[in-house]
């Protein structure tokens, strides 16, 4: 049974950081502000809530499960907050959203133009 929750743990750990380190890629490669708000968010969120099971799993005590129950919640609860506050507060200061339509109509314009 103890292999079992080894496996299992590990394959959360795992899973988990490699959302994290997607996460951090997307970051980096997305070209606006919302896309890569929107990439941190959702992969960081998952691969925290999969880190903190895999440790839950590894966790000896009721104590320290409890606790990291308290961190889950806590951390999914203020992470999707977060991110919604700065997409608001960007969208209020003026900062528009790229629009996909937008730019395929762009390209399609100068094609034609000679």
């Amino acid at each position: 049974m103890e292999i079992v929750l080894d496996i299992i743990s590990w394959f959360c750990l795992v899973t988990g950081s490699f959302f994290c380190l997607t996460g951090g890629v997307g970051l980096l490669r997305f070209p606006d502000f919302y896309s890569r708000i929107h990439s941190a968010s959702l992969t960081d969120t998952l691969g925290a809530g999969l880190i903190l099971v895999g440790l839950m799993f590894q966790a000896g005590s009721a104590i320290v499960t409890a606790k990291l129950i308290m961190i889950l919640v806590f951390s999914l609860l203020a992470g999707t907050t977060a991110s919604h506050a700065m997409a608001k507060a960007a969208l209020k200061s003026g900062l528009a959203p790229d629009d996909a339509g937008g730019k395929e109509k762009q390209s399609e314009d100068s094609i034609s133009k000679p």
